[in-house]
């Protein structure tokens, strides 16, 4: 039986599981929002990696055919798409039960009534929208949240109606997902892989409606491939899908991070510095890498390492949110937007806002008072990002200054607005031949740490 390690990095914000093998290559990646209950969302990354685990091992079953087909490659990302909205879709499920006993248990007669068929009204909506972008679109490929997917959606609708239920319909919403968010939704994976099979078949049945609606993305050569090839595919796949689907993935040993590992159900010698395991897992996808940033939720880190990737010194910021993923969240709800929104927002400054203070405590008066006077909110935002990088390059000097490479991770990794700064003031300050990596799972840094910990001490 093959071994597999895992990794928990269960951060403030969000938390991340890897999954690797023996030979220290990932097999599964797992993440979720870390709300309320931290081990519903340690469990909900595990689980998620192991579903994903399915996946990649179903493709080194098919590696010959991945690599020399496209239609092959396609077929099995548009099947793990089709799995990850029927994930979605049971939660949604879920969360219109939720609907109807909050509004139940918070108003009656006509309110009732009109509230109700309000937020029908919303999920009849968003639901089959939300379906077209995980079959056609690239939802799938963002490692968007539950709740950020669905408040996207549901309050676009909710701006479209009556002004004067916007309070009534957003304390429903604020209501209902929170208890959704902490309830673990258990999910046979043998039944919905199945069951995604026979949605891309309903897909491909009439392949010229298909590009019909994906045709704001242009033609599909990927697709145009599985024209009359589909079924066969089909058929040649459902063997290695029950193989995959009754597997017995055995984690061998875990070991556990992050600013909530200390809630971790897991012995003492199974429990690892976060900067450990941040700069562990950096200078396995970047060798060369000297010195690592992360900037994660709620805290900021500097870290120095040699070629083993081991910490030699280390500056951390943990007395206050300020300048992190936190902080960027409440920035965001200041401006009414999703936290995928600011960077790009934010890029699209001609000149930045000088901000005086990136405190979360008065964040939201200096924007209002900014606001109020004229200042463009992109301009606001790209200060504020800038702002953000300021500090934490005043804590890589503290920790020692930056060496080539240089490696940044954690969560605030993704923003586009925060990798420009980042990028200007390393090369402006300490040379523009040095080499800046940004991995794309960045945010996942921490939990390889932790599996190759598992691994390692597990020899």
């Amino acid at each position: 039986m093959k071994k597999y390690f895992l990794g928990i990095d269960l951060g403030s914000t969000t938390s991340k599981a890897i999954i690797i093998d023996e030979k220290d290559e990932i097999i599964g990646k797992g993440i979720t929002n870390t709300r309320a209950n931290y081990m519903v969302a340690t469990e909900i990354a595990r689980l998620e990696a192991l579903y994903n685990a399915r996946f990649t091992i179903l493709k080194q079953k098919l590696k010959a055919e991945v690599e020399t087909k496209k239609e092959y490659a396609r077929y099995i990302a548009d099947v793990e798409s089709a799995f990850k909205f029927l994930q979605f879709n049971r939660r949604l499920e879920k969360l219109n039960v939720q609907f109807k006993e909050t509004i139940r248990n918070t108003y009656s007669g006509e309110k009732h009534d009109l509230i109700l068929g309000y937020i029908e009204g919303i999920v009849d909506k968003i639901q089959p929208e939300i379906r077209h972008k995980y079959l056609y679109g690239d939802i799938a490929d963002k490692n968007q949240f539950f709740r950020d997917i669905v408040s996207e959606h549901f309050n676009k609708e909710v701006a479209k109606l009556d002004k004067e239920y916007f309070d009534s319909l957003i304390l429903v919403y604020d209501k209902s997902i929170t208890p959704v968010e902490n309830e673990l939704t258990d999910y046979d994976f043998k039944e919905l892989i199945f069951e995604s099979l026979e949605i891309l078949n309903d897909k491909y049945e009439n392949i010229e409606e298909t590009f019909a609606e994906t045709s704001e993305v242009g033609f599909d050569a990927e697709l145009n491939l599985l024209r009359g090839n589909y079924r066969k595919i089909y058929d040649s796949i459902k063997e290695h899908i029950s193989y995959i689907a009754n597997l017995d993935i055995h984690i061998t040993n875990m070991v556990g991070t992050g600013y909530g590992r200390a809630l971790l159900p897991f012995p003492e010698k199974s429990i690892k510095s976060e900067i450990l395991c941040h700069a562990f897992g950096a200078h396995a996808f970047f060798p060369e890498t000297r010195t690592v940033l992360d900037i994660g939720g709620q805290d900021t880190k500097a870290i120095q390492v040699d070629r083993y990737g081991l910490v030699t010194s280390f500056h951390m910021n943990d007395r206050c949110a300020a300048g992190c993923g936190r902080y960027l969240g409440y920035i965001a709800d200041e401006f009414s937007i999703s936290l995928n929104e600011l960077g790009p927002l934010a890029m699209e400054s001609d000149c930045e806002v000088n901000i005086c203070s990136t405190c979360t405590v008065f964040a939201g008066a200096e924007i209002r008072e900014l606001l109020n006077v004229g200042q463009e909110r992109s301009d606001i935002l790209a200060g504020l990002h800038k702002a953000i990088v300021m500090r934490a390059i005043s804590l890589l000097a503290r920790s020692g200054g930056v060496r080539n490479e240089f490696t940044f991770t954690g969560g605030v990794a993704r923003n586009q607005a925060v990798i420009k700064y980042v990028t200007e003031l390393v090369h402006k300050n300490y040379g523009d031949d040095l080499t800046i990596n940004i991995h794309t799972d960045s945010i996942f840094m921490g939990a390889l740490g932790a599996a190759m910990f598992a691994l390692r001490s597990n020899n």
